[in-house]
């Protein structure tokens, strides 16, 4: 691997510029998309892949309004090992960062065997084209789901690790995958960020979350009440042992967790091995707390509807991030209300998703 590092003045200071290519699995998808914006405006050249199966093509052209460059794009599935060959021979990749993947905790319930093939087959394909094209480099995007259960909180990376859905079992094999294959072959570097609650907008308006269908995610939930289309926010579960009885999680704004991958992936430029980290703020709210702050951005009340406890949820979760400050000098910047006030600047500018 290569790198050329030069330094420019910008705005009085110096800044780092680094001309590495990153390939972007899932690259329209909502944190793909802000993570190729962080990239670009961190100065990495990035090639993007994409089924569109949960994203939208217009997604590429609102990355260029917000960067002014336009980014390599190939839409192609991570199980079709053909297309991934031509991306890796068309281009002069150094790394990978992996989005690609479904992600819905209850859809996972109804579909494992559909989540198991797709996330697990496909990233083991991705494994071999990277192994084929000699690039060993990878940045995943994991889950905190791969804790389970846990018995107290907040949780550390050295937690045992298990799952409560397919979802998370997907995400926990896969960082299983990644570490033996780190283990087979000394010169792999992968880094597994395990997500926390990822909300929150770009905040020019122009990227957000845009599920395809019915969301499961509770921020486009809340986004469909505010914009009159649903009555109400369904709210699953009052009867967890928490202060008001509705889930604590800990939400983190998107923009923050792009700039992670940042961070992660000058880590794996120059250490070998496999890795992980928790990418959260540190500290959980409450699904009521989350209702709440949206009202206070928006001016709207969110009705809401009580209803029994999802498959696969669990309590309380939320992050230790100290090994990511210590190790990647990353930390979440944005707050509960930043979260909310962009999510909403999204919907305003987005009254109908992307279909604007």
């Amino acid at each position: 691997y290569y790198a050329v590092l030069f330094y420019v003045c910008r705005s009085g200071g110096w800044k780092e510029h680094i001309s590495m290519s990153v390939l972007v699995s899932g690259g329209t998808g909502f944190i793909g998309s802000h993570t190729v914006v962080e990239l670009i405006e961190a100065g990495y050249d990035v090639v993007v892949f994409d089924n569109f199966y949960n994203s939208k093509l217009c997604v590429l052209d609102r990355i260029k309004q917000i960067t002014g460059k336009s980014v390599k794009f190939y839409e192609a599935d991570m199980r079709d090992a053909s297309a991934l060959r031509k991306i890796f021979s068309e281009n002069k990749i150094d790394s990978v960062i992996h989005f690609a993947g479904l992600k819905a905790v209850g859809e996972s319930v109804d579909k494992p065997l559909a989540y198991y093939k797709n996330n697990i087959g496909g990233t083991v394909v991705l494994c071999e084209e990277m192994a084929a094209a000699g690039v060993k480099c990878m940045v995943f995007s994991s889950s905190a789901t791969v804790y389970g259960d846990p018995e107290t909180v907040p949780m550390r990376e050295d937690f045992p690790t298990s799952a409560t859905n397919p979802y998370g079992e997907t995400k926990l094999v896969i960082e299983r995958i990644l570490a033996d294959v780190c283990v087979s072959d000394p010169e792999w570097s992968v880094s597994c960020l395990r997500y926390f609650n990822p909300i929150g907008a770009h905040k020019s308006g122009l990227l957000g979350e845009d599920p395809m269908g019915i969301p499961n995610n509770i921020m486009p939930r809340i986004q469909k009440v505010a914009a009159g289309e649903w009555d109400a926010i369904t709210v699953f579960g009052d009867d967890y042992d928490t202060p008001d009885g509705t889930g604590v999680r800990d939400y983190i704004h998107v923009t923050d967790l792009a700039q992670a991958h940042i961070a992660a992936l000058k880590r794996v430029y120059t250490v070998k091995g496999w890795e992980c980290f928790n990418i959260g703020c540190g500290h959980g709210y409450s699904v009521l707390e989350l209702i709440e702050a949206y009202s206070r951005a928006s001016g709207k009340e969110i009705p809401k509807v009580i209803m029994p406890r999802r498959p696969g949820d669990i309590a309380i979760s939320y992050a230790d991030p100290t090994k990511a400050k210590e190790v990647l000098g990353w930390e979440a910047k944005l707050t509960l209300d930043d979260m909310c006030r962009d999510a909403y600047n999204f919907l305003v500018k987005n009254p109908r998703g992307y279909e604007d």
